[in-house]
C-alpha cells in the first residue's frame, strides 16, 4: 500500500503544482522554460513529479521567468522548513545556533556534511515513505548546512567516525566516491576537524550515534540518535557525560591529518570506479 500523504500539507507538491500551473498558463514547454531559467527539461520534469527537490537559485530563476517576485521563493523556503522528526525538531534551534558542536557517528556520514545523494540514499531506506517525502526531508537536511558558511562566525565542528563509515556502501561506488571527496574538502576547512576511529572493535561509541551542541553561557544539549525517532535531551548532566565521552572516543581516533590521510586512502582504493 502506497504511503499516505495530504498534499496540502506537501511543500514539495505545492512547488510542483505551482511550477506546472505557471508553465502552462505560459504556454511553455519544459524544454523552453528550460531555455528560460537555464536548468535541463530532464530537471524540470522531476521537479514537477515530486521526484527532485527544487534549489533556492531555481526558484528565484522562475520567479524571474514568470514574473512572480517571491512566490516561487517562499514556496522553496516552505521546504527547507519542513518539520523534521519529532525527535530531532527540538535540537535543530540549537544545532543552528550552536558555537560549537561535537559528532559522532559509528555507522553514516553526519546529516551536515552529507552530499545530496548520499542524504537521498540514505533516507530512500525509510519504509513506506512517498517520494515526495524523501525530497522534502533531503531538502531539510541540505538547508541544516547552511550554518557552516554563516559568517557570524560558522561553529566549530568536532566529528569523530568509525572507520566502517568510509567503507559501508551508501547509494553505489560513484556515491560513495563522491561523498568521501566532499568529507575530505570539508575537512580541510579551519573550523572542521574529522577524525577516524579506527577498526579496534568495540568502544563505547557502538552503543549509538550522537551530537552535542555548545552554546554561549547554556548548558550542552544533546541529541542522541535512536532506533524510533531520535532524542533531544536538554539535562545539563547528560550535557556533561556525553562531552566526556566524547572525549574517551577521541582518545582511540586517528589525528586529524591522519583521518584525512585514511580517507583519501579509502576513496582511492575501494571508491574509485
Amino acid at each position: 500500500m502506497a504511503a499516505r500523504r495530504d498534499p496540502d500539507r506537501s511543500a514539495l507538491t505545492a512547488f510542483a503544482d505551482e511550477l506546472r500551473a505557471q508553465r502552462e498558463r505560459a504556454g511553455l514547454s519544459r524544454d523552453e522554460l528550460a531555455g528560460r531559467v537555464n536548468y535541463s527539461a530532464s530537471l524540470i520534469s522531476m521537479i514537477e513529479s515530486g521526484h527532485r527537490s527544487p534549489s533556492r537559485d531555481f526558484a528565484g530563476r522562475c520567479d524571474e521567468a514568470f514574473g512572480t517576485p517571491g512566490t516561487f521563493a517562499r514556496l522553496e523556503q516552505r521546504l527547507r522548513e519542513v518539520p523534521f522528526s519529532s525527535g530531532f525538531r527540538p535540537f535543530q534551534p540549537y544545532e543552528s545556533q550552536a558555537t560549537a558542536l561535537r559528532l559522532f557517528e559509528h555507522s553514516l556520514i553526519p546529516g551536515l556534511l552529507q552530499t545530496e545523494a548520499y542524504a537521498r540514499a540514505v533516507l530512500e531506506t525509510h519504509p513506506n515513505t512517498a517520494r515526495e517525502v524523501v525530497e522534502e526531508r533531503v531538502a531539510a537536511r541540505m538547508a541544516r548546512q547552511v550554518i557552516l558558511d554563516r559568517d557570524d562566525p560558522p561553529p566549530l565542528l568536532w566529528v569523530l567516525l568509525d572507520e566502517a563509515v568510509l567503507t559501508r556502501e551508501i547509494g553505489g561506488p560513484k556515491v560513495m566516491h563522491d561523498q568521501l571527496v566532499h568529507l575530505a574538502e570539508m575537512a580541510r576547512r579551519p573550523n572542521i576537524t574529522v577524525q577516524v576511529i579506527p577498526g579496534l572493535g568495540a568502544h563505547p561509541g557502538l552503543l549509538g550515534a550522537f551530537v552535542v551542541a555548545e552554546m554561549t553561557g547554556m548548558p550542552a544539549i544533546v541529541y542522541l540518535e535512536t532506533a524510533h525517532d531520535g532524542q533531544t535531551i536538554e539535562d545539563p548532566d547528560v550535557g556533561a557525560a556525553m562531552s566526556v565521552r566524547f572525549d574517551a572516543l577521541r582518545t582511540e581516533a586517528l589525528t586529524g591529518t591522519a583521518s584525512l590521510s585514511l580517507i583519501e586512502k579509502v576513496t582511492d582504493e575501494r571508491w574509485t570506479t
